[in-house]
């Protein structure tokens, strides 16, 4: 069977599955709302493929996310909304326009010079739109996931100087809001220990982004190295004739170190 690299099959394909008649059950009755989590994960699946740099997953991965734009676009074609190919039309504009400096003759010398001269394109387009927020933190998606939104918020700040300059003030910031979330554990307003939790995941959200990391990127090494730990755990402990669950917190620790030196 010869491949096909159509995107119009997969538009087709789209399209029967919503049929109302014809159509699959599961796929005709999803709405935007409904489609929205999957999306968000198709999102995280190629972010892992890449962590895992495992190109036949990436390819499929990708696929994925594709078909969810697609997914979207049938279901704003339905409503007479818009559909594929304005879709496509919308971002080959945007692309152009952003890119002064590759597709017409402006100059810009280098990539800090770019993400400046994006931003302020993208407020001219805000403002085009009838958008008046004039805040250097205008534009940031309420919609992006918390840690990559703080990061967002704080590269905006430190646009006008408001950042620390070196790494120093970081850490006491972090030690201070450390003693602030346990003075809140001290009592009994949950709302205010789920404040300062927030400031301090806030802070440490800046450290990454003043050492060029991302947080979450960081945060999914250390849950995929927990698992990998917890698992051979579970496997020493069954290798010795014991059950994880009834070892007490030192037994398991001691499990936990000869994991660790393995």
């Amino acid at each position: 069977m010869s491949k096909t690299h159509d995107i119009d099959q997969l538009l087709a394909i789209m399209a029967r599955l919503r049929d109302p008649e014809t159509g699959c059950p599961w796929d005709i009755e999803q709405t935007f709302r409904t489609i929205a989590p999957h999306t968000i994960e198709e999102a995280h699946e190629v972010a892992e493929a890449i962590e895992h740099g495992d190109m036949a997953e990436l390819r499929d991965e990708l696929g994925d996310l594709l078909f969810q734009v697609v997914f979207h676009a049938r279901m704003a074609e339905e409503l007479g909304a818009f559909d594929f190919a304005d879709v496509v039309d919308a971002i080959n504009d945007k692309m152009l326009r952003r890119h002064p400096h590759v597709f017409g003759d402006e100059y810009i010398p280098d990539a800090e010079a770019q993400t400046i001269n994006w931003e302020r394109i993208k407020a001219a387009e805000r403002a085009a739109k009838g958008q008046t927020d004039n805040s250097a933190l205008a534009g940031v998606s309420r919609g992006l996931g918390a840690l990559k939104r703080a990061v967002k918020l704080q590269k905006r700040a430190a646009r006008v100087g408001f950042d620390w300059p070196t790494f120093e003030p970081i850490f006491a910031k972090l030690e201070e809001e450390a003693d602030e979330l346990r003075e809140a554990m001290a009592g009994d307003d949950r709302a205010h220990v789920e404040e300062e939790l927030g400031d301090l995941f806030f802070v440490l959200t800046n450290l990454a982004r003043k050492l060029d990391l991302d947080p979450g990127m960081a945060l999914r090494g250390s849950n995929r190295k927990f698992e990998e730990r917890f698992r051979a755990m579970e496997k020493l402990a069954a290798e010795r004739g014991l059950d994880l669950a009834c070892m007490d917190l030192d037994a398991q620790e001691e499990i936990y170190q000869a994991v660790k030196a393995r």
